[in-house]
Parts: structure tokens; sequence; C-alpha cells
């Protein structure tokens, strides 16, 4: 598990090309469909409670939701590259006395997939603490690694029984540049959630939910080889002006995630107002954080301008 302790170093002249890059793409991206650079950091919030003791369909007959889950993320969590940041969180299952039943970080994969395997159905469906507490293990990756790509994925068969936490913390999550995917597993119809974050997959037979898993990931591998053309864009910036960058992006908006009106006010990031509980309200609340991020981006562009001209003389 990667040792969260460590600080962020000035970079090297060596590493200077890519870490102006990835400090200053995510300045100009940071509000925006989240697009960064190099690792995939992703935290997998897995329903374990009773209702994924229901079978669903295979090819050869039916299988419990929990077994096809399971199958599905050791498949997946297998044949990924060894750098791979990953964390898998259960709603009800506690291994070592923690609910991470594969705790953040480049473990080994066979203690992953014996960690899951030994996974049980059991229990209620409380969705909107655990996002929490994924996306703040994710901000808190993020504030010792400015770059890279910070998906919080939830694989689900039903809807939360703390609804009004899940109303709570998901603007603020969004706000965050955290990208969030859903999968709803053997639904009669789509999840709650389905309109509000940014990917939502149906998932009818174990096949598809393998698939789908397996998306999420080619999906943040896909968006590091785009953001990567960025690099040429940005390498001829002054030292000193990446520096700067770096040291604003690696101190703002990774503390953890808040909700209420008092912890609002108690922190100084932006988090959109009210607590709306229709895919609207949220959408209004995002909307408006990402106006004032249009603001800081175009902010960033003039900045950017500038020295690019300065260095040009």
């Amino acid at each position: 598990m990667r040792d969260l302790s460590v600080q962020i170093q000035p970079p090297k002249a060596g590493n200077l090309r890519r870490w102006m890059l990835g400090g200053l793409t995510c300045l100009v991206l940071a509000c925006a469909q989240p697009q960064l650079l190099a690792e995939q950091t992703v935290v997998v919030v897995l329903d374990d409670s009773g209702s994924m003791d229901d079978r669903m369909r295979t090819e050869q007959g039916r299988v419990r939701r929990i077994d096809a889950a399971k199958q599905a993320l050791t498949s997946v969590l297998s044949s990924l590259p060894p750098d791979t940041e990953v964390g898998v969180l259960a709603l009800n299952s506690r291994m070592s006395g923690s609910n991470w039943i594969v705790p953040l970080g480049s473990g080994n994969p066979d203690q992953w997939i014996s960690n899951i395997r030994r996974l049980r159905a059991d229990g209620g469906t409380p969705l909107g603490a655990f996002m929490k507490q994924a996306a703040d293990a994710l901000l808190e990756a993020r504030s010792q690694n400015i770059y890279g790509n910070y998906r919080l994925l939830i694989v689900t068969d039903g809807e939360a029984n703390d609804g009004r936490l899940v109303d709570r913390y998901l603007p603020d999550i969004l706000s965050r540049g955290i990208t969030v995917d859903v999968i709803g597993v053997d639904m009669k119809s789509d999840h709650s959630l389905a309109t509000r974050v940014h990917n939502y997959r149906r998932a009818d037979d174990d096949r598809s939910l393998q698939q789908a898993i397996s998306d999420v990931f080619a999906e943040a591998s896909a968006d590091d080889q785009d953001a990567a053309e960025g690099f040429e864009l940005l390498a001829a910036l002054p030292d000193g002006f990446a520096e700067q960058a770096l040291e604003a992006l690696s101190s703002k908006g990774n503390q953890p995630i808040v909700g209420s009106p008092q912890e609002r006010a108690t922190t100084n990031i932006f988090v959109p107002s009210g607590g709306g509980t229709s895919a609207s309200g949220t959408a209004s609340q995002v909307a408006l954080g990402g106006l004032v991020c249009c603001f800081a981006t175009l902010a960033a562009i003039i900045v950017l301008a500038s020295a690019i001209l300065k260095s040009r003389r």
C-alpha cells in the first residue's frame, strides 16, 4: 500500500517536463470532465448486501450476484498493470477489522483475489457513507500525487439505505474532479444514480458485469493516453512557473468530502450549496461548481499564455 505520509518534493531537472504537464494540465482541466495524467487510481465500492445473494443469469444457468461480482473483479484486477493503484471497499464484510477488502495501493494481486473470494452477501446498503470513505481515500492519495486519474466505481444491485448521505456527498465528490462510475447489477430499472454520475452501465448477467468493470479500467487507461498528448503543449513553460502551479495544486481541493452546511462553513474549498435530492438539483449544483471553475480556468489560461510569451522573448 502506498505510504501516504510522503511529502511532495520539488521536481528534479530530469523529471521537470513530466511534472510540468501533470500539474498544469490538472490546473486547466481540474473542473472539466476529468482527463488527468499518468497513474490510474481506482476505488471500488462493492455492494455485498443481502440482496446480492439473489441469483442472476449466466450461460451456465443462474449464479448468485455476489459470486458473479467476485469473479468479475478478480478477473479484471488480476490483469491490471502492476503499478495500478486499486482499493476495494465492501459495504458489510470486514477483514482484519476493516471494510477495506483490498487496501488502496499497488499490492499483491494474489492477496486481492484471496480477500475478494472470501466476501459474503449480508446486511444493508449504506452507499452514501462508503462513497465518502472511498472519495476521501482518493483525495488523500491525490494530495501526495497530483497527477493521475482518480476514479470511484460503485458496483451495486439496489438503492442506498442512506439516500440522504448520497445526496449530501455526491455533489462535493463530483466537484473535486473524481470520476464516478456506477454499475447496476441485475436491476429491474436503472439506479437512481444513473443520471447523476459520469458513467452508468447496466449488467444483467455475469458476462456483462465483467465487461462493465473491465470497461471502467480501460477508460482510465485511455484517459491517461489522451492526456499524455498535452505534454508537448506545455513543455515550454518556465521552471519557476511550473513549480508554483504544482505547489498550489498539491494544497487545494484534496480535503475530506463535506456535505452539511456546518461542514461547509469550516472548509476553505468550493462546495456547491444546497442538498437537492433530485437529478436536476445535483446537476445544478455541479453546474455551479463548473461555472466557478471556468473562471479559474480562464485565469489559468491567461497566466499560461503570458508565461509562454515571456519565455519566447
